[in-house]
């Protein structure tokens, strides 16, 4: 057993009990940020005097062949080593003895790990901003080519009113948008490094955790060495983020699966993103977007989990913290392959439009436009909310739309009704002339599209503001 820590005890420890404190086979993911902050570490160390400058080269230059061979395949990250940090230490010492042994001078593996978990979440915080982005992009590019695709707007799953397929997707846009907006948030919250806070009270050695912070790209230390060691809430806010994200995209695969359904016939899934039946050949399903509204729980366990773990725990680190990693990788790697998919699925879509506007037609979502056109001509409200409730059964009982209603047929129920009705109530004129911000006529969506296709042209990461970094000078 690889440990580092055995001078207290007196005997070996139970293998099933090393078995279960052991961290190894999971925080070796990690394995690249306990070595970036390591050669961080040993830079400060050097530049305040307490490593040599021959140490500080040749633990530097040690850590950085470690991470290379790892890299290349050339060294395995073995499992007799209790967890990433004594696997990291241990071959330093073997290939450098005493020297070796300085690398852990000033630090503990309480805010080791912490700071381990703080750069992979970073990481992985850019990584799904990054697909945010591309889903946005491909969103984007179907809106532009569908401000005129009509189709019928739902409420309780029941067509309502008329829209536009740019419409219906730019709702998802803004729920992604938001998606990267809450990234942003999380990413400044987080942007603090515990390294040097120790087990929990800092050290007497005289660190420089500025200097260590800088090296890392933190725009500074954590001001609390306890609640550098014990702070899981950037975890906790980015499973929070990562739970809303698959929300989102759940409640698009429902649409989609519902849209790809024989009753529906909006959309036609690509074959490279469905499959079909081992019995009935004349299936194909939207398996992918069935497995991305699955999954959505799995992630939602992950958020639960954690919250249940921290809730009792006392200043400041405790073992229970260890319970933070497993399922958290298991999140992350899970969104970003939704991500991945879904975004790939989408952009391979077909929209039957014709089928769109026939639905929108047969759904009677022209009915209110219909009341409007009769209360415009003097007929009170309510009055003509009755009289089009009469015109829908009158075309329920004949199988039409109210649009294939002659006129004389529409004057035996309403003698108000002339031959402007048939433009009033066309899928055409119905969205056109939804023209505040936010609705779904074209030249309002036009806009809308303008001012995404800026929002887009804009990179965060390069606009962060200098508020947080001013607090630590």
């Amino acid at each position: 057993m690889a440990q580092l820590w055995g001078g207290r005890f007196t005997k070996e420890t139970d293998q099933l009990v090393y078995n279960f404190n052991a961290s190894i086979s999971f925080d070796k993911k990690f394995y690249r940020q306990d070595m970036e902050g390591s050669i961080a570490h040993v830079k400060m160390l050097g530049k305040q005097g307490i490593l040599t400058e021959r140490e500080t080269e040749d633990l530097v230059k040690a850590v950085k062949d470690i991470l290379h061979e790892v890299e290349t395949g050339e060294l395995t990250i073995s499992h007799e080593y209790e967890d990433i940090h004594s696997f990291v230490e241990a071959t330093l010492i073997d290939r450098l003895g005493d020297t070796g042994k300085k690398l852990h001078t000033g630090r503990s593996r309480n805010d080791q790990v912490a700071l381990d978990m703080r750069l992979y979440t970073r990481q992985e915080v850019l990584a799904v901003d990054e697909l945010l982005e591309e889903i946005l992009q491909v969103l984007l590019k179907v809106m532009e080519e569908h401000v005129d695709t009509y189709m019928p707007g739902f409420t309780h799953l029941q067509k309502a009113q008329p829209v536009t397929l740019a419409h219906h997707l730019g709702a998802y846009f803004e729920m992604f948008k938001r998606d990267r907006g809450r990234m942003q948030d999380i990413y400044r919250r987080m942007d603090y490094c515990p390294l040097g806070s120790g087990a929990l009270a800092g050290t007497t050695y005289d660190l420089d955790r500025y200097y260590t912070a800088d090296l890392l790209g933190f725009a500074g230390p954590a001001l609390n060495s306890m609640d550098g060691v014990s702070d899981r809430d950037y975890l906790i806010e980015f499973l929070s983020a990562l739970s809303t994200v698959m929300m989102h995209l759940s409640r698009f695969s429902e649409e989609v699966i519902i849209w790809n359904s024989n009753e529906y016939q909006f959309v036609e899934i690509d074959d490279a993103y469905s499959t079909g039946s081992s019995i009935m050949p004349q299936k194909k399903n939207p398996d992918i977007a069935e497995l991305v509204r699955g999954k959505t729980g799995r992630v939602y366990g992950a958020l639960v989990s954690l919250l249940t773990t921290m809730k009792g725990i006392p200043l400041a680190y405790n073992k229970d913290m260890q319970e933070d990693k497993e399922l958290a990788f298991d999140a992350m790697d899970t969104v970003k392959g939704c991500l991945a998919l879904f975004t790939g699925m989408l952009s391979t879509m077909n929209f039957n439009k014709d089928r769109m506007e026939a639905s929108a037609k047969n759904g009677f979502t022209n009915a209110t436009d219909a009341a409007d056109y009769l209360v415009n001509h003097g007929v009170p409200f309510r009055d003509a909310h009755g009289i089009v409730g009469q015109i829908v059964l009158y075309c329920i009982d004949k199988n039409i739309a109210i649009d294939d209603m002659s006129l004389d047929e529409l004057k035996a129920i309403s003698p108000v009704f002339e031959e402007d009705i048939f433009e009033a109530v066309s899928m055409e004129t119905c969205v056109r002339k939804r023209l505040t911000i936010g609705a779904p006529g074209q030249e309002a969506m036009k806009k809308v599209i303008a001012l995404e296709k800026e929002y887009l042209a804009q990179d965060w990461k390069n606009e962060i503001p200098d508020w947080e970094k001013s607090l630590m000078k």
